[in-house]
């Protein structure tokens, strides 16, 4: 028998953890027991560096060092002289000293019945001979971990307790039946009875009756858990005020009982009454600055007046003291003069803080009047009877004058003094209401001011000002008191007419609101002409509600200006659909921006003699939610309108030069042609938009076409030309899309860097048949000659269209006859077939 040292280490977190876990830790003893010699070196050997090892050859010596040693692991031969290990395993396991050493079996038999009677004698694990160094270590190791923290855990248990046992506070678990299952009240402290002799008790038999029924109120009526304060006047020991912390215990989404705990606030209880009651005092025998204050007994006669009381209410304090409050407190409505209740009478009535009825009055002795605010409360003594009232008041005359004041201006416009939109919400709520009720209608008028923005522009703001101030005075000449007249932006009015008997009433006033405008204005001598779109909704013909009424009406007068202005149009079921459906559109078109979505399909360009490709124009196509596509001629409109234009040309021209890129790495010499729209031509930004894409898709400008319209270029000359000017040094190419229908000047076209005129599909559909058609084409073919233009005819749809072209020495073609617009991976296909 023989004893080995061995050294180790322990770590441990710092911080609260250490509280927890055992501070100092010796090396664990582990017990070899083995007959032979060099088993058990191999065992020491794979083990040596876990702890202090024990070796015993018999097992009468394994059973007296376990004794005396207390081994955490026990390495126990099978196979022993004298008794064998099953014995020995045994009696450790009876021995309460080493009943909790974990045995380890190691032995050379494989039968299972002996690692099943190893098992049943106590053992915990099994090692088979020849030995595995490796696993053997590995599996003491893992018991030697087990048993450290077993004793971690068992030390946190006892801190845990020492813990619950030393708050000043009552712990407790209860189960659903409420009968107790732990406390912390060891020593019988809170209600007389111990934690011990407190286990399995009902809480009723424990708790005093104010708290255990406000318990079982709350758990039976399904009132909410929580903190809540509970009054004890059984007082154990002293104890009558405890905050109560009462949650429901849940396993599995069951409610299996209820964890309460409970604080003694008795002494803060007491100091806040004082406190309260302190506070009641001063406001009674203080003088308040600037309010008034006006004390009373239980019966509403007055105790004490604070000079301002006796200043607002005309009465001195001993003239008034033993007078009841509402013959001191001359108090009415201060729009009916219907005298009302005082706030002290309803304090002391009701035992609550109240307040003074709103839009109250106060009559002085004297006669003055005071519009007041107030606030009234019951005065309790130290055990909460109410011994008196207290009201303190103040003037706020000049308040709501002010607040009176403030609400005009919120609700009206100030440049016409017209109503604004909220009062005009108002108004038009309050009509529909009334009209329903007696079976009429109400008219709304959207009247926009047409061309407005031209004339405030041009002439400046302040003449703009004065006509909006006319054209508010000529509609208000046109309606009654009956009807509301709002000004809701800077030349938009609504008029909304109630009680509407016939539609003929409705022709008679847009008609006059439009005949009206038709007059002209006199604004410094000077004359201006007007007109205006009105749009008309009824109610509830169109629609029960004012948001929609409003929507409708905005819809209608934008029909009215479509229709060219200077006239009123009225909202049809018609105008609602087309309204729905743009709505959609817009969503869907957000979306395909927002997630990168737009598809680009390309329409080859063809050089007419060889019908070899040498361009391709990029065309934008949209996708609605069913994968149909939605025609360009409903969200390009839409997308100038919204302001998604210039992200919608950008996405486009992103994917069109990222294509354009790709055919001339494949050694394709084609050029991609993008439209660009005028709003996104008048930016600015324009020029280093396409310098960015070019270089982020390695694309060389000169593979770059822009078209643009004539109406484009017309908007702003001199920053128009700087834009093309800058993309024409660049190498990019500008082509004149659809040429021949917009304004066709020879000045522009000697102006701008202009590369490529695009023939209209409209004169090259008709050339064959119209003599007109077939002119204009002469005379572009021949101005492009003129002027070295690149010449492209668009809408090729038959043969003879593209010989006439040809014979006007037109160069280049696109259109059905050659190819449809196609998704990239069709026209890539196409590219490699070489020719259409």
């Amino acid at each position: 028998m023989k004893i080995v040292d061995t050294q180790g280490k322990c770590q441990y977190g710092d911080g609260l953890t250490m509280l927890f876990i055992p501070q100092k830790q010796d090396l664990p003893i582990i017990l070899i027991v083995d007959d032979e010699a060099i088993n058990r070196i191999i065992l020491s050997e794979a083990v040596q560096d876990l702890g202090k090892l024990v070796e015993a050859e018999t097992g009468e010596q394994a059973l007296e060092l376990a004794d005396k040693l207390r081994p955490k692991v026990v390495l126990l031969d099978i196979d022993l002289p004298g008794i064998d290990g099953f014995e020995v395993c045994r009696r450790l396991k009876t021995n309460p000293s080493t009943s909790e050493c974990a045995v380890v079996f190691v032995t050379s038999h494989s039968e299972s019945s002996y690692e099943y009677h190893s098992l049943s004698q106590g053992g915990i694990d099994f090692i088979g001979k020849p030995i595995d160094l490796g696993l053997c270590r590995l599996r003491v190791k893992n018991q030697l971990i087990l048993q450290q923290r077993t004793e971690a855990l068992q030390v946190a248990k006892d801190d845990l307790h020492e813990l619950v046992t030393q708050v000043p506070v009552f712990i407790s678990c209860w189960s659903k039946k409420l009968e107790n299952l732990f406390s912390n009240d060891f020593g019988g402290d809170w209600f007389g009875i111990n934690a011990k002799a407190m286990t399995d008790q009902p809480m009723q038999h424990v708790f005093p009756a104010s708290l255990y029924n406000l318990i079982q109120e709350k758990i039976q009526e399904g009132l909410p858990l929580g903190t809540f304060t509970v009054y004890m006047p059984e007082r154990p020991n002293d104890i009558e005020y405890a905050q109560v912390y009462l949650t429901a215990r849940r396993m599995q989404e069951e409610e299996i009982g209820f964890l309460l705990t409970l604080v003694d606030v008795t002494s803060v209880r007491r100091a806040k009454h004082d406190l309260m009651l302190e506070k009641e005092r001063l406001k009674v025998t203080l003088n308040s600055i600037g309010d008034a204050v006006i004390a009373t007994d239980t019966d509403g006669r007055v105790t004490f007046m604070n000079p301002i009381a006796e200043r607002m209410t005309g009465m001195r304090s001993k003239e008034a003291e033993g007078e009841h409050i509402e013959s001191v407190m001359n108090l009415c409505d201060a729009d009916s003069k219907k005298p009302g209740i005082n706030p002290i009478m309803l304090a002391l009535q009701e035992k609550r803080i109240v307040a003074m009825a709103l839009n109250s009055q106060l009559t002085a002795k004297s006669g003055e009047v005071y519009r007041v605010e107030d606030s009234a409360a019951p005065i309790r003594d130290d055990e909460g009877n109410i011994i008196g009232a207290i009201i303190v008041f103040h003037d706020v005359s000049e308040s709501i004058a002010m607040a009176v004041k403030m609400s005009y201006l919120a609700n009206h416009d100030q440049l016409t003094d017209l109503p604004n939109r909220i009062l005009l919400h108002d108004r038009l709520g309050q009509a529909c209401k009334q009209a329903n009720s007696m079976g009429r209608q109400v008219a709304v008028f959207l009247i926009d001011v047409d061309h407005f923005k031209y004339l405030n522009d041009s002439l400046g703001h302040h003449h703009g000002d004065l006509i909006i101030k006319q054209v508010a005075k000529r509609l208000e000449s046109l309606v009654d008191a009956s009807a509301t007249l709002a000004r809701i932006g800077g030349d938009e009015f609504v008029l909304v007419v109630p009680g509407i008997r016939n539609s003929g009433i409705v022709d008679s006033i847009a008609t006059a609101i439009v005949k009206e405008m038709a007059d002209p204005f006199i604004i410094e001598a000077q004359e201006y002409r007007l007109s205006v779109s009105v749009g008309i909704s009824l109610n509830p013909t169109d629609a029960d509600d004012e948001e929609s009424l409003m929507r409708h009406a905005d819809v209608a007068m934008y029909r009215a200006k479509q229709e060219g202005r200077n006239r009123y149009c009225y909202f049809s079921e018609e105008l609602e659909a087309k309204l729905l459906q743009r709505h959609n559109v817009e969503l869907i078109l957000r979306a395909a921006i927002s997630n990168d979505a737009l598809e680009v399909h390309y329409q080859p360009q063809i050089e007419l003699n060889s019908g070899r490709i040498i361009g391709a124009e990029a065309l934008v196509r949209l996708r609605d939610d069913k994968g149909g596509l939605i025609s360009p001629i409903h969200f390009i409109p839409l997308a100038e309108e919204t302001g998604l234009i210039t992200q919608l040309g950008l996405q486009v021209m992103r994917k069109a030069c990222m294509a354009a890129s790709n055919w001339q790495q494949q050694g394709f010499d084609i050029r991609v042609s993008v439209n660009i729209a005028a709003k996104q031509f008048v930016e600015s930004s324009l020029s280093d938009d396409v310098a960015r894409l070019l270089e982020e898709t390695k694309l060389s400008a000169t593979q770059l076409e822009l078209e643009v319209t004539e109406s484009a270029l017309m908007d702003n000359f001199e920053e128009t030309q700087n834009i093309l000017t800058n993309l024409v040094e660049m190498g990019v190419s500008i082509a004149i899309d659809d040429f021949g229908t917009g304004y066709s000047s020879l000045s522009y076209m000697k102006a701008f860097p202009i590369n490529v005129l695009k023939i209209d599909q409209s004169f090259v559909r008709d050339m064959l048949l119209d003599k007109q058609s077939l002119d204009i084409v002469k005379t572009i073919a021949y101005l492009a000659s003129s002027l070295g233009l690149t010449l492209i005819g668009e809408g090729i749809e038959e043969e003879q269209q593209k010989l006439a072209l040809m014979d006007l020495n037109c160069e280049l073609g696109q259109g059905y006859l050659f190819s449809k617009p196609l998704p990239l991976e069709s026209f890539d296909k196409l590219l490699l077939a070489g020719q259409v």
